[in-house]
This record gives structure tokens, C-alpha cells and sequence, in this order.
């Protein structure tokens, strides 16, 4: 059962888009659109969201009740008024009483003297307020409304979620939205009920309100109306998938959704041993307790060990093994047998020698005649100019011979 205001209807509505598919589920809703904690009805003070409850839920048996409120509670709060006291001390009885109880009332208790009209006042409380939104009696008065819906609805003895408020268009109203939730928050980890929070899933990277956001599958989506607080069916969705991961875990005999097997695709004629096509699906999540969503044996992952040193050195703690000697990634250095005083001394192989062509012969030998002939020339011209090099007598021979090579390497260049 879903109880509260608009926000309420927007949640009602995400939850039958997510059940859709799962008629052994139903929402039921009980939802007053411009209500709120602060006031239930313009029109009858006298009404207010615990009794209003706890009407709803006396003829109803739901598996778990959610509540989301508050929108609408960004009034002046002011304190009601308690039974007032008669003049006597005692409370009034009303109009109603009969003539010969009242005669007799008045012959046992003696009457009382006459009090001044200050003190007459002063025995009539008067109701305080009213109190400002976002103040610190408005606040002290606020919880109280919080703790009366809890009780209300903890009357069923069945799981009881408290959504939050997301955020809407404004900064303002996004700060009051903000300040709310911590009030709720607060409230219900006091009572003992599951709080969710959905502020992160509907405001941009600076916590502000954004119109756009990844959906529960993770593509960006228009999430929010063009008024700015209510939500599209995309995110009604989203706001939906957060209360249905809290319901997996508070409700033992929730059902959660498995993949069927296919229809008999053999033929009735074969053996019954044949393997079928699709064998039975089971889930491998918990659906009971508060690790309702963790994986089947989650609790046991602790005491697993595995006789295999290497296999919990490289899986559970990371590290690497030493790669085996000449394997590719092997970098040590210098690698094994690599010496060069270890290694054996090879000698070259001669290269083989292919007998040459007449043609070749004849060319081989002139230029080898010729590269002589030239050997020779450059060694006389070497030798004559050592001995004109030795004939001259200069301090600066060693400069000037240098410095001459120089400027002609110079100007060859």
C-alpha cells in the first residue's frame, strides 16, 4: 500500500509500471493530493493523515506499507489546543449531562469560591503559534506529526518504508525539499522503519535539481515534468526501482521474477531420459532477510579457502608470478647463459668460392692493374711532398700545414 500526497500517486505509478509483468503483486493506493502533515483537509481541521491511516488500514491486510509526504507541508505550524479544565480543575464534561446527575454532582463536591478572572484565563490554555516553516518550534512541532503517521502505519506490524522528497526546480525550494528529508531521515532511524533516499538519483553532479539523468538502465532521460516537481514516466520508473530494492529486503515472501523454462520442444514420443532444452531457473539472490539482494552463500565467502598457494596469491591478493627463464616476458637481466667468457669461441665460416667466368677473370685483372698503377702514383706524390715538407726550415711549419688544410678542405667543401 502507498499512502500520501501527489509524490505518493507519482510512486503508485512507477510501481505498476515495474509490476506490470508480475500479477502476483498489486498496489494499492491511498492518496490525498494536496495533503500533508501540517494540514489534511482545508476545509476540517479536525482531520489528519495518522487517522486517516489508520481508517485505510483497518480493513486492509498489505504486505508492506510505503509512505511519501511533506510537498504540501511548507506552512505555519501551530500547536493544538488540549482538553481545557473547568474552573473547578476538573474537564468538561460537556452539555449533554442530564439535570439530576448534575444536582448530584453539585450536593457531594462543595462549591468552589469565586477566582479571579486572571486566573480563570490562566487555566484555559491557549494553542501556540503559529510557527514559521524552517524554524525551531516549527520543527519540534513537525516531528511530532512525523512520529503519529509512524506509529499509525506500524500499527499492521508489516514492513514500513519512508521515501524522501527529491528535489524540485528552485533553489529555494530545493533547500526546503533538503530539509525535510532530514527531518524524515532523523525520525525513522528512530523508529526503526527503513528510510530511502532518492536525492541522489535526481539531481546533477552539484547536487542540484536536474530535468535529465541516466534511467535505471542507464540512458539519459527526460526524468522530471516542464512544472518541475513531478516526474515523467521515466522517472517515475527510477523513483520505483529504489523501493522495490528496499521491498526485496524487508519482505521474506516477496517473488522475484525468473525466467520460465520454454514449452517441450520434443516430441512426446521420445524417451523421457532425453535432456530437455531449458532446465530448471533458479535466482541466486537471497529474498529473505536484510541481505535480501546479495548473492546465495554471500556469508560463507569468508571462511573459503583454497589449498592452491599459487591460485590465492595471483586471484585473492593480486600478485604476479616470476615468468619462467627465456620466456617472452622475461626481462631479467642479464639473462641466464649470457655470459660471454662461458660461451664457446666460434670461428667463422669461409665463404665458398665460386669459380669465376673467363669474362670475369679479364675484368678482375684490369682493374686490378689499374688500382696498382694508381697505388703507385699516389705513393711517389706522398713521398715528394714529405721530402719539400722536411726541406723547408719554418718555427710555424706545424700552423701553416694545418692552416693550409684547413682553407683547402674549406674551399673543396
Amino acid at each position: 500500500m502507498v499512502i500520501g500526497d501527489s509524490m505518493a500517486d507519482w510512486l503508485g505509478y512507477g510501481l505498476d509500471e515495474k509490476y506490470a509483468d508480475q500479477p502476483e503483486i498489486g498496489v494499492e493506493r491511498k492518496i490525498r493530493a494536496t495533503s500533508g502533515l501540517v494540514r489534511y483537509d482545508a476545509k476540517n481541521e479536525a482531520l489528519e493523515w495518522p487517522q486517516a491511516a489508520k481508517e485505510a488500514l483497518s480493513n486492509q491486510k498489505p504486505n508492506a506499507i510505503v509512505v511519501m509526504l511533506g510537498l504540501n507541508d511548507r506552512l505555519p505550524l501551530r500547536e493544538k489546543a488540549q482538553a481545557e479544565p473547568t474552573p473547578n480543575g476538573e474537564p468538561d464534561q460537556g452539555a449533554n449531562q442530564s439535570a439530576g446527575k448534575a444536582s448530584q454532582d453539585k450536593a457531594a463536591v462543595p462549591e468552589a469560591p469565586p477566582q479571579a478572572e486572571g486566573q480563570i484565563e490562566s487555566q484555559h490554555p491557549v494553542p501556540g503559534g503559529p510557527f514559521d516553516f524552517h524554524t525551531d518550534q516549527w520543527a519540534a512541532l513537525y516531528v511530532k506529526c512525523i512520529d503519529a503517521m509512524i506509529a499509525a502505519v506500524k500499527s499492521k506490524g508489516v514492513p514500513v518504508i519512508w521515501i524522501g522528497l527529491p528535489a524540485i526546480r528552485g533553489t529555494k525550494s530545493t533547500g526546503d525539499m533538503s530539509y525535510l528529508d532530514e527531518l524524515y531521515r532523523e525520525r525513522a532511524e528512530r523508529a526503526g522503519i527503513v528510510y530511502v533516499d532518492i536525492w541522489d538519483g535526481f539531481v546533477d553532479q552539484d547536487s542540484d535539481y536536474a530535468v535529465q539523468g541516466p534511467d535505471f538502465e542507464g540512458q539519459t532521460r527526460r526524468l522530471r515534468t516542464a512544472d518541475g516537481v513531478y516526474f515523467t514516466k521515466a522517472g517515475a520508473v527510477k523513483l520505483a526501482r529504489y523501493v522495490d530494492r528496499e521491498l526485496r529486503r524487508v519482505m521474506p515472501n516477496y517473488v522475484a521474477p525468473v525466467a520460465l523454462p520454454g514449452p517441450e520442444a520434443t516430441p512426446k514420443s521420445e524417451s523421457a531420459s532425453t535432456r530437455p532444452d531449458v532446465g530448471p531457473v533458479l535466482p541466486l539472490t537471497s529474498s529473505a532477510g536484510e541481505h535480501g539482494s546479495e548473492l546465495l552463500g554471500w556469508k560463507d565467502r569468508s571462511k573459503q579457502t583454497t589449498s592452491d598457494s599459487i591460485a590465492a596469491k595471483v586471484l585473492n591478493r593480486g600478485e604476479t608470478l616470476a615468468a619462467p627463464a627465456g620466456r617472452a616476458d622475461d626481462f631479467s637481466w642479464p639473462r641466464p647463459g649470457s655470459d660471454a667468457s662461458a660461451r664457446p669461441e666460434v670461428s667463422p665460416k669461409p665463404v665458398a668460392l665460386v669459380p669465376d667466368t673467363p669474362e670475369k677473370q679479364d675484368t678482375v685483372a684490369k682493374s686490378n692493374g689499374k688500382n696498382q698503377a694508381d697505388a703507385k702514383k699516389d705513393a711517389k706524390e706522398k713521398s715528394a711532398g714529405d721530402s719539400r715538407a722536411s726541406a723547408r726550415v719554418s718555427p710555424h711549419r706545424y700552423y701553416n700545414y694545418y692552416r693550409g688544410h684547413h682553407y683547402g678542405w674549406y674551399h673543396r667543401w
